[in-house]
């Protein structure tokens, strides 16, 4: 009898997109769905970024190089060293998407049976990608009443054996929304280089810092063949489904072996290099303005989440994601009810439970995750129903 791969049955389902079945058959049922669930922000995708796109020209949708296009990877050159990067052209990598330059970061750094020490909670899909690579994620845990700051260094050093190869983090963080300080990196730092780590930084949320400055592992001196930074379009530019991403590291014997799995896949997609070329054209203060908008959605919704009866919300300095506890039995349980049974005023909200965002089991089963991602009104009317419905909840505690 034919049977699945192991790889194929430890890989994990999204938390972020298993109960999109629920929300369907809510809306089927006339109900309006208001989706904190998932980090789609609903800013438009800037206009010279499309009509780069619609204007090209040319007769053959051709492969570009591997590694990407040679003038879009000059053009991250620049855009780098505005947020204080010093890279060159071919340190640089273009994936399909963030999630590439990860699992191709795994895969070249790392082999089967090794571990990787990742801050929980962490991006859910980090777990499909080790489940990819043959490795494991050994978890050391942050928690929301320090609002999600990096654990002792201590907490790591006890993770650490023979098999231990890289750290992973997220800066601003998926999903906790915490910005690492300076003090924290410099503390990686130093345990990367006491114990000869990879530390992999991915920081799709770079331009969303509210207070204080994001740190890059590329800031980090004296760790050039250590860091390895993932990067994508995706969130900078409200441009999810172009899927351009990037690996960027200064060591050339990894990026010799990154190449050789862009090769395999061939090449990343034209038109979305196209775009993320020309977005990087966009003027210096683009940001300005849906930063603004952010920290205003943000503001809102934790000032919202803190005046719910025993609810209590860190203030996330960075990305567009918080941590909420709750007072439920069950995250999973919550999340899908919210759905499958409760309404206010034919309205009800999608959050996406904690749980999975833990390799710890057991962990979050009071916590969810909000993308704040629509705008405040829509905001405010999510945050109604969600009152309402731990007013009402069976499970509540």
């Amino acid at each position: 009898m034919l049977q699945i791969s192991q790889r194929g049955q430890l890989m994990p389902a999204s938390p972020i997109r298993k109960l999109v079945p629920y929300a369907e058959a809510a809306k089927q049922r006339g109900i309006k769905v208001y989706h904190l669930n998932i980090g789609q922000p609903d800013i438009e995708t800037p206009k010279l970024v499309l009509d780069a796109v619609r204007n090209s020209n040319f007769k053959v949708l051709e492969y570009s190089h591997s590694a990407g296009n040679e003038s879009y990877r000059k053009k991250l050159v620049g855009y780098y060293k505005t947020v204080g990067i010093d890279v060159t052209y071919d340190q640089i990598i273009i994936t399909t998407g963030g999630s590439e330059a990860i699992l191709f970061g795994f895969m070249a750094c790392l082999d089967p049976g090794d571990e990787v020490i990742i801050p929980e909670p962490f991006y859910a899909n980090y777990n499909g990608f080790v489940v990819a690579a043959g490795v494991t994620v050994v978890p050391v845990t942050s928690n929301i009443e320090s609002g999600f700051a990096l654990p002792a260094i201590a907490e790591f050093e006890k993770k650490i054996t023979a098999k231990t190869k890289a750290i992973v983090i997220c800066n601003p963080n998926n999903p906790t929304g915490y910005l690492y300080t300076e003090a924290e990196m410099l503390a990686l730092k130093q345990l990367i280089i006491k114990h000869d780590l990879y530390l992999f930084s991915d920081e799709a949320y770079r331009e969303f810092c509210y207070e204080g400055k994001q740190i890059s592992a590329m800031h980090l001196t004296g760790v050039d063949d250590n860091v390895v930074l993932m990067d994508t379009i995706s969130k900078r530019y409200s441009a999810c489904g172009g899927r351009i991403g990037a690996l960027v590291t200064k060591n050339k014997s990894l990026l010799d072996a990154v190449m050789k799995f862009a090769q395999a896949r061939l090449s990343p997609p034209s038109f979305a290099q196209i775009a993320g070329e020309a977005a990087i054209d966009l003027p210096s203060n683009y940001f300005d303005t849906t930063k603004a908008e952010y920290k205003s959605r943000r503001d809102l919704i934790v000032k919202r989440l803190n005046s719910m009866d025993k609810v209590f919300c860190p203030n996330p300095g960075g990305a567009f994601y918080a941590m909420a506890k709750l007072p439920i039995d069950d995250a999973d349980v919550f999340c899908q009810w919210l759905l499958e049974d409760f309404n206010y005023n034919d309205q009800t909200v999608m959050l996406a439970p904690a749980t999975g965002f833990y390799g710890t089991e057991g962990l979050g089963k009071q916590e969810v995750r909000l993308a704040y991602v629509l705008n405040l009104d829509d905001i405010n009317k999510a945050m109604d129903c969600l009152e309402k419905a731990l007013q009402v909840y069976p499970g509540k505690k």
